[in-house]
C-alpha cells in the first residue's frame, strides 16, 4: 500500500525512566562465561524474544523437562472438554512399570488427572506423566506421536520426544531454545501455575508427601515454575519461569554438572532479564482513530479503528523515548468492509521496530451505483411533501 501520509506520535517514559534512576538500578549484562550451562536461553514470554542465548539450538537431552510437553498436551485434553481434572485414571502396569522419580502407582490403582497432574509437575512423577498419556491417547506411542505432532507445530526444529517423560532412550533430544519455545506454549494455560507454584502438598489422602523439585520456589522473587529434570546423560537442566511487574521471563538452562548449577545459572538469567528490561503499554494515538476521505462511494468519509495495544518489550537504558507511527493513506476508495485493513501503526524503540497493528475501517462504505442513487433522490422527493 502506498501511505501517502504519515504521522508520528512521541510517548514520553520519564517517569519510568525517573524511577529507575530513583532506585538505583542498574543493567546486569550475563555473558556466556558467567553460565555453566552449556546450553542456555532467555526469553519474554509474551512475544517470544529471545534475550541471551548460549548455543541455543545445541541437540542435547532435557530429561524431566520433557514433561512440559507432556503437560501441554493434557491441558489441551482438558480446555477442550475431553479429559477432566475430577476424572479418574487407572494406573496401566506399563505406566506403574516406570523408575526413577515417581509415586509408586501401583497397576490398577486410580488417581484424579488433578493429582496426576499435581503428582507429575511437583514430584516430577514418571510413572503419573505415562498414566495421563495414556489416559489422554490410549497408548503412550500415540501419546508421543502427538507431542512430536505438537512440537512441529511450534518449531522446535531441534526437538525428537521417544517418551513422555524424559527418561533416557536414544535419539530423544531438543535444545534450550526449543524448550523455551515449549514453555512459552504451557504458560498460555493459566492453571498450569496453580501447580507449579506448589512447594509441598500430599496424594492418597495424605498418605504420599511430595516436594517441588523446583527448589528457586523457596528463593527467588517472582518465581512461576516451571520444571525441572536431570538423568545421566542430560545432566541437570530446568526451565524456569518468573513474572515481576507485569514482564514474564523464561530462564532454560540445560546439562549442567549440579542441581546447584542450575539453579544458578537460571537465577543469574532471571536477574539478568529483569534488570535490563521491562514491559510499557502505550496509549493509542488519536491519529490512528481518524476519519478518511472515500472515493465513489456512497458516503464521503469512513472512520478508522485499531485493535488493543499489548504491552511492549523495552530494553532500559535506551533512552526515554518510544515512538508510535501512524500510517494512513490520504483517500480510499469504495467499497470497503468493515475490518478491511486500510493503515498500521507501528511502534519503534531505538531505531528499530518492536510492534505493527493494523488500522482498519469502522464501517461498511457501498460502492455508489446508479440503482442507489436513484432510489435516494426517490426517497428524497417522497418525503419533500
Amino acid at each position: 500500500m502506498n501511505y501517502l501520509r504519515t504521522i508520528s506520535v512521541v510517548l514520553t517514559l520519564s517517569l519510568i525512566v525517573s524511577l529507575l534512576s530513583f532506585s538505583g538500578m542498574r543493567v546486569i549484562a550475563v555473558t556466556e562465561d558467567d553460565l555453566s550451562a552449556p546450553s542456555a536461553v532467555l526469553m519474554e514470554a509474551s512475544t517470544g524474544k529471545v534475550l541471551f542465548e548460549k548455543d541455543s539450538h545445541g541437540i542435547r537431552p532435557c530429561a524431566s523437562i520433557t514433561k512440559v510437553m507432556t503437560l501441554i498436551l493434557v491441558m489441551e485434553a482438558i480446555d477442550s472438554g475431553a479429559l477432566s481434572y475430577d476424572e479418574m485414571v487407572t494406573a496401566s502396569a506399563h505406566a506403574a512399570s516406570m523408575g526413577g522419580s515417581d509415586i509408586w502407582l501401583e497397576p490398577g490403582e486410580t488417581m484424579t488427572v488433578e493429582d496426576m497432574i499435581k503428582a507429575t509437575v511437583v514430584a516430577s512423577a514418571n510413572d503419573a506423566a505415562v498414566a495421563l498419556a495414556e489416559a489422554v491417547s490410549g497408548t503412550e506411542e500415540e501419546f508421543v506421536r502427538q507431542m512430536n505432532e505438537k512440537a512441529a507445530s511450534l518449531g522446535m526444529k531441534d526437538t525428537v520426544f521417544k517418551n513422555c517423560n524424559g527418561l533416557d532412550e536414544e535419539g530423544h533430544v531438543t535444545s534450550a531454545y526449543d524448550v523455551a519455545l515449549m514453555s512459552r506454549e504451557l504458560l498460555k494455560h493459566d492453571r498450569i501455575l496453580d501447580f507449579t507454584g506448589i512447594w509441598m502438598d500430599e496424594l492418597r489422602g495424605g498418605k504420599t508427601q511430595i516436594v517441588n523439585t523446583n527448589k528457586l520456589l523457596k528463593s527467588y522473587n517472582g518465581i512461576t515454575g516451571l520444571k525441572t529434570g536431570t538423568t545421566s546423560q542430560a545432566g541437570s537442566c530446568i526451565t524456569a519461569t518468573a513474572k515481576r511487574d507485569g514482564l514474564e521471563l523464561i530462564a532454560v538452562v540445560l546439562g549442567c554438572s549440579t542441581g546447584n548449577d542450575r539453579f544458578s545459572d537460571a537465577r543469574k538469567l532471571l536477574d539478568s532479564g529483569f534488570a535490563g528490561y521491562m514491559m510499557f503499554t502505550p496509549e493509542i494515538p488519536d491519529e490512528a482513530m481518524t476519519t478518511l476521505t472515500v472515493r465513489k462511494g456512497m458516503t464521503d468519509s469512513v472512520g478508522t479503528v485499531t485493535g488493543e495495544v499489548g504491552s511492549l518489550l523495552l530494553q532500559k537504558g535506551k533512552g526515554s523515548t518510544a515512538q508510535a507511527k501512524v500510517y494512513l493513506p490520504a483517500e480510499v476508495e469504495a467499497p470497503i468492509s468493515k475490518g478491511d485493513v486500510i493503515g498500521k501503526l507501528v511502534y519503534e524503540s531505538d531505531g528499530k521496530q518492536i510492534a505493527e497493528y493494523p488500522i482498519a475501517a469502522a464501517e461498511d462504505v457501498k460502492e455508489i451505483n446508479f440503482s442507489d442513487v436513484s432510489g435516494l433522490v426517490f426517497s428524497s422527493l417522497s418525503g419533500s411533501g
